[in-house]
């Protein structure tokens, strides 16, 4: 052991790399090791929420376009609906009313058909109730009309008395309506409030939708 290393006393020379030395390469190998794995995770969850590259970018766009610009032909059915629900308020000078009374009150059935005539709605038949409906009406009246005034005529009525139930009958033919008057009935809804309410009626405002999935 001569020249470089020499023996002196109870010490030896190290014949072998410090132990330091190989616990930093160990630390930045695992170092590289992690970040390696985490930059994969990262980029894994990136392409999960993503839908994955140029195909979702593609996807979102198209669906932010369908949102934002409707196409023709949607654009012709959204008209088409608001036209027909403003055409299918008829006026009430198209609307025929009979008007019943179903309480032990006189004359209720010729005041308010005096009053709904003041109101442009032509007035058919004004009597009692018939035995069906003659002091059972709790409420304060029943507008009853064919199946196809559901949607047309009937909430027209409607506006003139707006606490009233409104019923249809599928085996009933043309278009008159009943105004059946119940025991609660006091009056018609107010003009102004009538005048507002059909005001609405004629016409309505479209409503926005967006595609499920967007």
């Amino acid at each position: 052991m001569g020249g470089k290393y020499r023996i002196t006393g109870d010490k030896y020379p190290r014949m072998r790399p410090h132990r330091r030395r190989g616990r930093l390469v160990v630390v930045v190998v695992a170092c590289g090791a992690v970040l390696g794995v985490a930059g994969w995770g990262t980029l894994q969850l990136i392409d999960v929420f993503t839908g994955g590259g140029g195909t979702a970018t593609a996807a979102g766009a198209g669906c932010s376009t369908k949102a934002t610009k409707a196409s023709p032909a949607a654009s012709a059915t959204a008209v088409a609906s608001v036209v027909g629900v403003a055409g299918a308020a008829p006026k009430p000078a198209q609307i025929t009313v009979n008007v019943f009374n179903a309480t032990t009150r006189s004359g209720l059935a010729k005041t308010t058909a005096d009053e709904l005539k003041k109101r442009g709605f032509k007035i058919g038949e004004v009597g009692n109730a018939t035995k069906q409906y003659d002091k059972k009406v709790t409420g304060t009246g029943i507008l009853l009309g064919p199946a196809a005034s559901l949607n047309t005529s009937l909430p027209v009525l409607a506006t003139q008395l707006t606490t009233a139930e409104r019923r249809t009958d599928a085996a009933r033919a043309g278009t008159t309506l009943d105004l059946i008057i119940g025991n609660q009935f006091k009056a018609l809804t107010s003009p102004t409030a009538s005048v507002k309410a059909l005001s609405a009626l004629a016409a309505p405002q479209p409503t926005a939708s967006t595609k499920k999935g967007c």
